[in-house]
């Protein structure tokens, strides 16, 4: 059977009696120009055709789409997932209908939704910058479009960032760590290259422990993928201060997956033989033996907050470029205990 035409505004018209100008005047809320009796076989019309009135075209009409572009590095990442609500729950409330685009790392994907994005007239951009490449951030900069950042800050690029603060975080979760009686200390990453949440995390980790020198403080970046690396990185850690207190402190949530599968591995028990601390808090951190201590990120308020900010740019704002930062919120579980 074949679908049935799609009723047009023409049709609608024809319908109700009235001409295409009282019809848009209905469409786009000035009713009060309308008799009362245009008015129902306006309603009549349209509900008996059920017309539904194409949002891309009247807003490219008036110069808006009202549309925002989401740019995703991972989606299946629990940090992007939370972050994603509060970005759909702003845009909900500004009037704005998201695009999300999920790169998974790869930089093809990344071009081509930007060249996307770009033909959909988004009116601006919300980036998680994680793996961007060199290629995608200057097609960002040449789109000239209201842009924020989540997260990641991105070198020589001047742009609006909302994310975490990063040294309050990982000074409030070193410090646990040292009230506890831990005697030595590894924060682990991925390599750090450019990516400022991990070096500022682990400057606040170096800065913290400098003012406690009888403690040993030690950091190791370690491919996420590489499970061979990782377990090795765990095994000399916990040899080299074997008979001391030791913990450590995972950069974050996928990392500290990777790192509780690894202590499994080796047979090391967190909260007995080796504390265990990761930034983001995850669902089954508390289901997880004893509990991991997390340190909670705001995620959703972090979401929301990157719209509100480019929402203020569409709409004219020119203040100076900002970074809005969040605090983090340490819970304690069994890992940490003393």
């Amino acid at each position: 059977m074949a679908n049935k035409a799609r009723a047009t505004i023409s049709d609608v018209a024809k319908a109700a009696k009235a001409g295409k100008t009282s019809i848009s005047r209905y469409l786009n809320g000035e009713k009060h120009l309308l008799s009362e009796a245009m008015l129902a076989r306006i309603e009549k019309a349209i509900a008996d055709l059920d017309y539904r009135p194409s949002l891309m075209a009247r807003g490219l009409k008036h110069g808006r789409t009202r549309l925002i572009g989401l740019i995703i590095a991972d989606i299946t990442n629990p940090y992007s997932v939370h972050v994603l609500s509060g970005i759909e729950a702003a845009c909900r409330e500004k009037g704005f209908t998201p695009l999300v685009c999920n790169t998974n790392n790869e930089v093809n994907q990344e071009l081509h939704y930007l060249d996307l994005l770009r033909s959909y007239q988004v009116e601006g951009i919300v980036v998680n910058a994680v793996g961007m490449r060199e290629e995608g951030l200057n097609r960002l900069q040449q789109s000239l479009l209201p842009m924020v950042l989540i997260d990641r800050k991105i070198p020589d690029f001047a742009c609006d960032v909302v994310g975490l603060d990063n040294t309050q975080a990982a000074t409030t979760a070193t410090e646990h760590l040292v009230d506890q009686g831990f005697e030595a200390l590894l924060f682990l990453s991925e390599p750090l290259g450019t990516v400022n949440t991990r070096r500022e995390r682990l400057s606040a980790f170096r800065s913290t422990l400098a003012r406690y020198p009888g403690i040993m403080a030690e950091n190791a970046e370690v491919p996420l993928a590489d499970s061979a690396v990782i377990d090795n990185a765990l095994r000399q850690f916990h040899t080299r201060h074997r008979g001391m207190r030791k913990a450590v402190m995972s950069a974050n949530g996928a990392l500290t997956l990777q790192v509780a599968r690894s202590l499994k591995r080796l047979g090391l028990h967190w909260g007995s033989d080796i504390g265990l601390l990761g930034f983001d808090e995850l669902e089954w951190a508390e289901l997880a033996g004893v509990g991991i201590t997390t340190l909670k990120q705001p995620t959703w308020q972090i979401g929301f907050a990157a719209v509100e900010q480019v929402v203020r740019r569409i709409e004219g704002n020119h203040e100076p470029i900002r970074e809005q930062v969040f605090s983090g919120e340490l819970i304690v579980r069994g890992s940490t205990a003393r």
